[in-house]
């Protein structure tokens, strides 16, 4: 199996840069890609939903992103210790009816010695928005890389 760098134990600047890799493959929306991240029996809480291995990664974040739409999303480094990075992140997505969502979030993640996430546990909450309030599009310019999302 591959290693995925940057490798535990974590610095800070290692730590923000497992955060924005992260980041930009989530943004991507492309779940075998954003799969990859993970060991192949990683483990997931996903609000209510539990997973175990890449398959089931997969077929979680198809449909997530079948039924989140212009999904965007911005990840912060809260904490990080050895191997563990605690995470907060917002996200913007519209449904369905053409409803807009800012979801936000916390994160822990543990890492294995190749630097593949072994665990996530995921916690989410989903707030109505108007289009005129959107702040999140596409993924994050170069110029607010390494800068923190504000809360509001």
């Amino acid at each position: 199996m591959t290693a995925r760098p940057p490798l535990p134990p974590f610095t800070r600047e290692t730590a923000a840069q497992k955060v924005q890799a992260a980041e930009d493959a989530w943004n991507t929306r492309d779940p075998r890609k954003v799969a990859l991240a993970y060991s192949e029996d990683s483990l997931w809480r996903n609000r209510d939903t539990f997973l175990t291995g890449r398959a089931e990664i997969v077929s979680f974040l198809t449909a997530k992103w079948a039924r989140e739409r212009q999904y965007a999303l911005r990840k912060d480094l809260w904490a990080f210790d050895g191997n563990r990075i605690a995470v907060r992140f917002q996200y913007e997505s519209q449904d369905a009816e053409g409803r807009w969502w800012r979801s936000y979030g916390n994160e822990l993640w543990e890492f294995d010695e190749r630097g593949l996430m072994t665990r996530r546990e995921a916690s989410i909450d989903d707030v109505p928005i108007e289009e005129g309030e959107r702040r999140i599009r596409g993924p994050r310019p170069d110029a607010e890389r390494g800068l923190s999302f504000p809360l509001q």
